[in-house]
């Protein structure tokens, strides 16, 4: 099955296998550059069915780091349009995986501490539903009023036009890892009293506006994913029982699929890491909330994609530190089921 083409709405993938959004923390003022067509467009070569960017800021503001990549304005979508051009070229669908930080923004590159920076080394003033720092060195970030979310809301708008003006096929939301989206829905980090607090209606009011408006420019059919975080691995945080609930109610907004991962609301949460860690999640929200579900998560084995596939746990296979060690694993994967895949002319000598 790994191998095997599938179709999700209006999207047909060659194979099963879809490489995760990683951050790469070497984007100029948020412009994607060669290194970014070389990463992407390598798995592209390798056999991948689909290639997710990074987590693609929507503002300024909403970037991880100051080196992330951005989509906030057309030098941007120029700069992806090549990327998503090329990946398309190599037989794979394009996606990009638009994202707002939050509190967890101006923050350093991982090989570089990761810890967040001040005014003075380049950093920015983050905000958040609830003016709660992510961490007890991080800022305390400015708690969103009307205004504030109405941007939000607007800047993802305005970033799914771009990703369609980009030759993008799929856009995904990123309402997971502790990012903005993820503080609106997680009690740990949203204790509004208003309009986005309290219920768990109200808590996923943004993302559902979101959806709404990123709609409005990327409409039904063209595919639309979620990522869900299915738990805060935390007392009083978010869980899977509610992660099931949202996702029926997103399933019904328009969503096509929710990539499911976990974590990211707290800063020492524990967590029970072990291969597959994380399919439970999706396999649960695919059969109770009838809704097609991706899963991520120290999956590395082709054998074991492929238990997952026949389990009926998920539909596709997401992958990205076993992309970083292996660009080429679909053939590795092909190799070791029986299938086969693709093969650029050029490469055709090797196999």
């Amino acid at each position: 099955m790994l191998l095997d083409p599938i179709t999700l709405g209006t999207l047909n993938l060659r194979n099963r296998i879809v490489v995760s959004p990683m951050c790469q923390y070497s984007s100029p003022d948020g412009v994607p550059t060669d290194w970014h067509l070389v990463h992407l467009g390598s798995r592209a070569v390798g056999g991948a069915g689909l290639v997710f960017t990074e987590a693609t800021a929507v503002s300024p503001e909403g970037r991880i780091s100051p080196d992330d990549a951005g989509i906030w304005n057309d030098a941007h979508a120029e700069a992806w349009s090549r990327i998503a051009r090329f990946v398309q070229e190599q037989g794979a669908a394009a996606g990009i995986q638009l994202a707002h930080a939050g509190r967890k923004a101006s923050t350093d590159a991982p090989w570089r501490g990761g810890g967040p920076l001040d005014m003075a080394h380049g950093g920015w003033a983050p905000v958040a539903p609830s003016a709660i720092p992510f961490d007890d060195d991080y800022p305390v970030p400015t708690a969103l009023d009307a205004t504030g979310i109405a941007k939000v809301i607007a800047d993802f708008r305005a970033a799914a036009q771009r990703a369609r003006e980009a030759g993008f096929q799929v856009i995904e939301l990123h309402a997971a890892h502790g990012y903005l989206l993820h503080q609106f829905l997680s009690p740990l980090s949203n204790t509004r009293t208003d309009g986005y607090g309290g219920s768990l209606e109200n808590r996923a009011r943004l993302l559902r506006e979101v959806i709404a408006a990123v709609r409005e420019v990327w409409p039904a059919p063209s595919p639309l994913w979620v990522r869900l975080s299915a738990t805060d691995w935390a007392k009083g945080g978010w869980d899977i029982d509610e992660c099931v609930q949202l996702a029926r109610i997103l399933r019904n907004d328009g969503v096509d699929v929710i990539d499911c991962s976990s974590g990211g609301t707290v800063p020492h949460p524990k967590i029970p890491v072990g291969p597959g860690y994380q399919v439970p999640f999706a396999a649960r929200i695919r059969r109770e909330a009838g809704i097609a579900t991706s899963t991520v998560g120290l999956i590395t084995e082709p054998e074991q994609a492929e238990e997952i596939l026949e389990r009926g746990d998920a539909d596709v296979i997401e992958m990205a530190r076993e992309f970083l060690r292996d660009p080429y694993f679909p053939r590795r994967a092909a190799k070791a089921l029986g299938a086969s895949v693709r093969v650029p002319e050029q490469y055709a000598r090797a196999w």
